[in-house]
């Protein structure tokens, strides 16, 4: 049996730090794991920009609200959907994340979670579902006798696509590629979609 792993963030849409960003007009705010490999130190440095700011979770969430999938991505599931099954692995967060989920049509999410202080609504800290949680559960899943297509943007997806069966970047930073040719690149839905057929013929 077949399965496919998709980063969501720059896959099937915006990044969110960056989209507040521009509704904040706080550069800080742009650096995403392009950027800074490091998800722990960037992750600290987020919440740093948050507190110092006072930006609630709240405020956050108002953001999202007005987000929508990135051009063809609902087309895009909605077609995938049809011939196999999908696995959204993403470093986002429950409290970000489940909103974007209706808009593509409910496919499944595996993320973390923020840490929020009631009282303030204040995201204080973050809980990792397990640490490099994609290529973890990449290997849960071959562990079970799936085969497993997986793709994304960033460095973070960098072990998931190495362990799957079949893995591609899509539409990453040009310094990803330079440091990793051996993997293939696809830069539309519907270049993607082609190499997951592909990859569920064979």
């Amino acid at each position: 049996m077949k399965l496919v792993c998709l980063d969501l963030e720059g896959v099937l849409v915006p990044e969110i730090w960056i989209e507040l960003s521009k509704k904040t007009k706080l550069d800080e705010l742009k650096l995403t794991t392009r950027d800074i490999p490091d998800y722990d130190q960037l992750m600290k440095q987020r919440i740093e920009i948050l507190k110092r700011e006072k930006i609630t979770l709240s405020d956050i969430q108002q953001v999202i609200s007005t987000m929508e999938p990135l051009p063809s991505a609902v087309d895009f599931v909605n077609k995938l959907r049809e011939q196999t099954q999908l696995i959204i692995l993403s470093d986002t967060f429950e409290e970000f994340g489940m909103p974007l989920m209706g808009k593509l049509n409910w496919p499944t999410l595996f993320c973390n979670n923020l840490v929020v202080d009631k009282a303030t609504n204040m995201i204080v800290d973050y809980k990792l579902r397990q640490p490099d949680g994609k290529l973890k559960a990449v290997k849960a899943f071959e562990s079970i006798g799936m085969e497993v297509f997986a793709a994304g943007d960033s460095y973070n997806d960098l072990s998931m696509i190495k362990q799957a069966k079949m893995g591609l970047f899509f539409c990453p930073p040009k310094r990803i590629t330079e440091e990793n040719p051996t993997i293939g690149v696809a830069t539309t839905h519907k270049e993607l979609l082609s190499n997951i057929e592909t990859f569920l013929a064979n």
